[in-house]
């Protein structure tokens, strides 16, 4: 059976770390924490449970926290977890279950990570497959009988396990600084990081964020290289900039090529907004539902789910009261029938239950 270090970085997680550490306390070998800084009783919970805690000085860097946790594990494989996730009882037989049997070539082990909170900043799924365990030290092999080569790619297992992630609050705005400052330091940050950023702002930012990021994705990331996917995604970042500014010129310049090579949901709900806040409705209309059934989300799943159906019932609402103020009954009607149906289909809209 394979020993399991179980390595957290924390700070200030008194209301939440006790549960965390009972739901995770039977099936990991030993706990390592790092505390970022605490003013809280984090340390004085974590005393409870182990004698390896240690004082890391914070820098700005998720990467180098767990660098250094991971250090310190002694085990065969180190499980990553944070402070706002819980184990249950069933999920804990299947992780025993694991250890058990788990083979010796599996260098990572994925779990579904089960998003019950309305704090779920770039989850687009309920369940997504996450990275969960990991083996401390590789071996190498030499694979293939002819033009061998050292296997270089983890061997990655999904397993079964569900991890419940309960956060009591967003750590979006935490996150957002560190993005930024970061960039403005002159760090290169991946695509994936990028994308990862994207999302942060599209499903937890809010108008103010937006607006503070221009600079950084006008001025440093538009002129990187960068491969399709995260152009596209800082294009929609910059959409909805240019939207908020009232920059007319370059906001459709973005739109306009967008919808000229792959359009996505998100464009075309930026679309959709503009012509909304112009009061023609008509016209939002059309871009709502190009969001909701003729293009795919690229950031945000509810770009092409209850987003546009919802602000097609605004639509209508507003469509009806301006054919009721003009005496069109059969208008209004129509209108209002319409209202009621994209109110309905946005309320009862769920996204998918996994990635």
């Amino acid at each position: 059976m394979i020993s399991i270090s179980l390595c957290m970085i924390v700070k200030n997680e008194e209301k939440l770390l006790k549960r965390c550490l009972d739901s995770y306390k039977s099936v990991c070998d030993e706990i390592i924490i790092a505390d970022t800084g605490s003013t809280d009783r984090t340390k004085e919970i974590a005393a409870e449970y182990t004698d390896k805690i240690y004082d890391y000085k914070w820098a700005n860097d998720f990467a180098a926290a767990r660098n250094f946790v991971f250090s310190k594990a002694s085990c065969d494989y180190i499980f990553s977890a944070d402070a706002d996730e819980v184990l249950d009882f069933e999920n804990r037989k299947r992780l025993m279950a694991l250890k058990k049997c788990l083979l010796p070539e599996i260098d990572i082990v994925q779990m579904i990570y089960v998003n019950e909170s309305t704090h779920n900043t770039v989850y687009n799924y309920k369940e997504e497959y996450r990275p969960k365990l990991f083996k401390r030290l590789r071996s190498f092999q030499w694979i293939s009988p002819i033009h061998e080569t050292v296997r270089l790619e983890p061997v990655v297992f999904d397993s079964d396990i569900k991890i419940l992630h309960l956060p009591e609050s967003s750590h979006s705005k935490r996150d957002f600084s560190i993005f930024i400052n970061a960039i403005e330091k002159g760090t290169y940050l991946e695509n994936y990081v990028v994308i990862m950023f994207c999302k942060e702002l599209f499903i937890s930012g809010a108008d103010e964020d937006f607006l503070q990021v221009q600079n950084v994705f006008e001025n440093i990331l538009a002129k990187e290289d960068r491969n399709e996917d995260c152009r596209k995604n800082i294009a929609c970042v910059l959409a909805r900039i240019y939207r908020l500014k009232n920059d007319c010129n370059n906001f459709f310049k973005i739109c306009l090529k967008d919808m000229a090579s792959n359009p996505c949901a998100e464009i075309c709900m930026e679309l959709g907004n503009y012509f909304y806040s112009a009061g023609d409705y008509e016209e939002a209309a059309l871009w709502y539902i190009n969001a909701s059934s003729e293009t795919p989300s690229i950031i945000d799943i509810h770009s092409s789910g209850d987003a546009p159906l919802y602000m097609l019932s605004k639509c209508y609402e507003r469509l009806s009261e301006a054919a009721h103020n003009a005496s069109d009954n059969e208008l209004y009607e129509a209108y209002h029938s319409n209202m009621l149906t994209y109110d309905k289909l946005a309320k009862e809209w769920e996204p998918p239950a996994q990635q």
